[in-house]
């Protein structure tokens, strides 16, 4: 490995088949495997490990303490045919997982980007399409793929070979199961799968993992009623929801409908 760093700093260490552009932007202690591709207008934040074979393309910024592993491919062209060039962002935080042959794109045009929060976990073969938005502690399984301009919100979690259509939302804490066609917007809390995409309650097993109380639970579980059991409006469930008080349950679906654009699942 070559050491390339100044003295009194964490050493960086780069293999010398890597192929990296003087311009690019390493910060300290990170790590670049053999035959991996860097361009020149990609930042790499301090503590990242980058394996063998990836291409790091684009606008691209990288957050601290990502793992990257071999044959991954960040920053690429999006597949979009509107896409002309120009400076198409793909941000990314820090200490997430991405494992081997995932793809992720930039925005389609410089007044947009695609974002990746912090503390995500993309499985082998998952892909993210333009100018998405995925939040914090989200996991991808392996082969879930995201079309574009789609939020995907903090904790959620995509089971492997889910496909979710474009402009769809899926709210916090949301669990989507394998093989499901997501073609409608998925609320905060629930589970659903299947193809046609189905609703199987709420996430309250993940939701206890996450320390949730039981006060809290059963207080989502009675929006879930709200919501889907009472035979009501969005608008009049939403208000049943508040009257119970403004709490991170009622901001979790207010924030949830305010973004939502191809309706609920049913």
């Amino acid at each position: 490995m070559e050491d390339i760093e100044n003295e009194g700093r964490e050493r960086r260490e780069i293999h010398p088949t890597a192929v990296v552009d003087p311009s690019a932007e390493l910060g300290e202690g990170v790590r670049v495997g053999p035959f991996t591709i860097i361009g020149p207008h990609v930042r790499i934040g301090d503590g990242c490990e980058i394996g063998s074979h990836v291409v790091l393309d684009g606008y691209l910024s990288l957050g601290k303490r990502n793992r990257v592993f071999s044959h991954t491919v960040l920053g690429s062209p999006p597949q979009d045919l509107k896409y002309k060039g120009g400076e198409c962002w793909l941000r990314i935080g820090d200490d997430n997982i991405f494992r081997e042959f995932i793809t992720i794109n930039p925005s389609t045009t410089p007044e947009g980007a695609t974002r990746i929060g912090s503390h995500c976990l993309f499985m082998a073969c998952t892909h993210v399409a333009h100018d998405c938005n995925v939040g914090d502690h989200v996991i991808m399984a392996n082969g879930a793929m995201m079309a574009g301009h789609v939020v995907l919100s903090d904790w959620a979690s995509i089971g492997g070979l889910s496909a979710v259509h474009q402009f769809s939302v899926i709210g916090l804490h949301a669990f989507v199961g394998g093989a499901t066609r997501v073609s409608q917007d998925v609320p905060p809390f629930v589970k659903v799968g299947g193809s046609p995409m189905r609703l199987a309650g709420i996430n309250s097993i993940g939701l206890q993992r996450r320390g949730y109380s039981p006060e809290t639970i059963a207080r989502i579980k009675r929006a879930y009623r709200y919501l889907y059991r009472r035979g009501l409006k969005v608008e009049e469930a939403m208000a049943r929801i508040a009257e119970e008080g403004e709490d991170d349950v009622a901001q979790a679906f207010r924030s949830f409908f305010e973004l939502s654009q191809r309706g609920i699942v049913r």
